[in-house]
């Protein structure tokens, strides 16, 4: 951009892809640690993870007193625009599938640098 415009604070992923992408890097996250990573309360982390469940995109397993996500990379996108393309491809790419590394060890997530041209 020209003339000193910000670029507007909005970021490509929703709240819904950020949280399954981080699912995807820790299936033992808790929703604190979620919620630290995205950038939301933990409430609202709590709707989107029954979103996403509700929608087939993960289950839990409790173990103990805590839940282990399982992301089914097998579903395919929501919007029209996407017919036809599974999640998993995205995630591949965007979790890295790295050797597991808990979200709670991870700083949190800053907000994005806006920096003039």
């Amino acid at each position: 951009m020209s003339g000193g415009q910000e670029q507007g604070n909005w970021t490509l992923l929703t709240a819904h892809g950020r949280t399954l992408v981080a699912i995807a890097q820790d299936s033992d996250a808790r929703m604190r640690d979620l919620a630290a990573v995205i950038g939301v309360t933990e409430r609202t982390v709590q709707a989107i993870v029954a979103d996403l469940e509700a929608a087939g995109y993960v289950t839990h397993t409790r173990i103990g007193r805590r839940n282990r996500y399982t992301v089914h990379e097998n579903r395919p996108f929501r919007h029209p625009a996407q017919d036809g393309h599974l999640v998993g491809p995205l995630l591949d790419l965007l979790a890295g599938h790295k050797p597991h590394e808990s979200l709670a060890q991870r700083p949190p997530a800053a907000e994005p640098a806006h920096t003039k041209p």
